[in-house]
């Protein structure tokens, strides 16, 4: 049976097909992707934008509302290069689509022709031998076809030969791809949404579909070594904006002036934005200026490339942003990060990625509303958990106490998802927060990097667990007043009294008063004494001091620390800005690892 209209519950069905093989084929094509960037997750990024579209949007009879629909909703869930520009395409349809309620396949092709520069003007530097060319070569088929025929069906599987064959070309038009004898991973994907597309064309399918609901089961491709393309800039970064007259084209030119891949995708209402960058810290604050920032995505390519190669320890290592390590040691250690979200208003920073230690404390003299915080999305935990799972053998997850955040619980919950058939992904509450967690990582990093079994790993983490103390010497309430954790009043009579509190965690992760003095220098002896009797007691193996922008009373520590326990620290770091909140300026923090 012939399909001679489109109307919105038919596009809506006729996207649920083409997601559904996009997702069926997504391994294959994180493994193909080698351009712009060979991070490998590119299958990921498009189907996650295809599948957020099928939740988000509830498909209307009217074919122009629902194209608006999913327009809006492609902007929201828009994922990595290929992800933005399917929305910008998206969106540029949407537009066209306004006056119709239904559409032939003329109607179809004139508003897909119109519908392509939105893409290309979407990029900052447009590269031919992408998704963008076989985007522009399948409309001017479909348009041209589209005259002499009124079948959809007919039509749409005659332009897809034309946009088979202009994929084919790709590594003819990217030197890129022909040195690793792929074809462009986000073309391909594009070809598989028009396949699956074409397949569920017809009412019989389309009804079958209104049944199944949603995509099958994910099929797994096995991997067989990686690609490998430099990478410029370290960082790929994106944010979804909603205003009311958004500047796209000020946006486009404030990030390529630094960074690359820039597209700008959407309208003066909402806008996507991606680029990469070696600085995502700093443009949330700037993009603020133009409207609420709903949304920030900042994944570690450097990080993501890492987890491909072939030669690397058969278990990947996560922590959360609480966890106050340096990037030098993430990076020696390939230690992967799942930030938390610091909440201003309506705008949420990532911990330690859009905001970082060195910029909070200025930050937080600026904001009129103090800001909260909270755990990593789910989506964000599972995309994280995902990638992992299909490039390691094992994954373990070290998280910040579950006493005092709901980071433990979230992840876990989806952990136990990858371990019906055996454990793949262990979670582990430190019962721990800043140094002490990272001294906790580190010590699992040190044992992956000796070879170290998963169970070994395992029960090395658990044993320290309560030989690993926080000592965090206070120098202010007007942090923890502003976050409502005391009162007012009480803040007033701290303040009065010139009260330095120390704070530590107890044997369950929770937060207590462990001392106080009356002057910092009283506060700084009081840590001294603690760790040097701990020290007697059982020897220090390691330790770390952590401060909130006071380096030189963390220089002072250090001195002192040197002479009790006679080793240097670890390291030395800024405070995680989440703890910042309550912590405060001026406070330092020793964690000790005992033997």
């Amino acid at each position: 049976m012939k399909v001679h209209y489109l109307n919105g519950k038919r596009v809506y069905y006729a996207l649920m097909a083409g997601a559904r093989k996009v997702t069926h084929q997504r391994h294959h094509l994180n493994q193909i992707n080698v351009f712009p960037v060979a991070d490998g997750d590119t299958g990921n990024n498009l189907s996650q934008t295809l599948n957020h579209i099928l939740e988000e949007v509830e498909p209307q009879a009217a074919v122009n509302q629902t194209f608006e629909s999913i327009a809006a909703a492609s902007l929201t869930g828009a994922r990595g290069n290929s992800g933005v520009i399917l929305a910008q395409f998206l969106n540029g349809l949407a537009e066209e689509m306004k006056p119709h309620e239904e559409i032939s396949t003329g109607v179809f092709g004139e508003s897909l022709i119109r519908s392509v520069p939105y893409a290309y003007q979407s990029m900052a530097n447009p590269v031919e031998g992408t998704m963008l060319t076989v985007l522009k070569e399948w409309a001017e088929a479909f348009y041209e076809l589209g005259k002499n025929s009124n079948d959809f069906g007919d039509v749409l599987t005659k332009s897809l030969d034309r946009a088979r064959e202009s994929l084919r070309n790709t590594p003819e038009q990217l030197e890129v791809l022909k040195k690793a004898s792929v074809v462009d991973s986000g073309a391909q994907g594009f070809v598989h949404f028009l396949e699956g597309i074409a397949e569920a064309l017809s009412p019989e399918k389309i009804r079958a579909l209104v049944r199944e609901k949603r995509p099958t089961e994910v099929i797994d491709f096995p991997v067989e070594g990686h690609l490998e393309s430099e990478i410029g800039y370290r960082y790929c970064t994106e944010g979804y904006l909603d205003g009311d007259q958004i500047p796209l084209e000020t946006i486009k030119k404030y990030l390529m002036e630094r960074g690359d891949s820039v597209i700008v995708a959407g309208n003066p209402q909402r806008v996507r934005f991606h680029f990469h960058t070696d600085y995502p810290e700093r443009v949330f604050v700037h993009m603020s200026q133009y409207g609420a920032v709903k949304q920030q995505k900042v994944d570690d390519m450097k990080r993501q490339q890492e987890a491909m190669i072939d030669e690397k320890p058969p278990i990947a290592l996560v922590t959360d942003s609480i966890a106050d390590i340096p990037k030098s040691l993430m990076d020696h250690y390939h230690i992967h990060l799942l930030p938390l979200q610091l909440l201003v208003g309506e705008t949420p920073f990532l911990d330690r990625v859009t905001m970082m230690p060195e910029q909070i404390f200025a930050f937080l003299e600026q904001v009129k509303e103090y800001p909260t915080s909270s755990q990593p999305t789910v989506n964000r935990i599972r995309e994280t958990l995902d990638f992992l799972v299909s490039h390691y053998e094992k994954v373990l997850v070290l998280t910040v106490s579950g006493s005092i955040s709901g980071t433990y619980q979230a992840i876990q919950r989806e952990a136990e998802k990858y371990n019906e058939k055996g454990e793949k992904v262990a979670v582990i509450d430190t019962l721990k927060n800043s140094g002490a967690q990272g001294l906790l990582v580190l010590k699992a990093a040190e044992a992956i990097q000796k070879g170290k079994s998963f169970e070994e790993v395992k029960t090395l983490v658990k044993n320290l667990i309560p030989q690993t103390h926080i000592f965090v010497s206070v120098a202010t309430f007007e942090y923890m007043v502003r976050g409502g954790r005391v009162s007012p009043m009480k803040g007033k009579l701290a303040k009065w009294l010139n009260l330095k509190p120390i704070v530590s965690l107890d044997e369950k992760g929770k937060g207590i008063a462990f001392a106080k003095a009356f002057s910092r220098k009283a506060n700084t002896r009081k840590i001294l004494e603690i760790v040097s009797g701990l020290h007697r007691e059982k020897p220090v193996q390691d330790y770390c001091i952590v401060h909130g922008d006071a380096s030189d009373q963390a220089e002072e520590y250090r001195e002192k620390l040197v002479k009790i326990i006679g080793k240097e620290p670890m390291y030395i770091t800024g405070i995680s800005p989440i703890v910042a909140l309550s912590s405060g300026k001026e406070a330092v923090a020793v964690s000790l690892v005992q033997d």
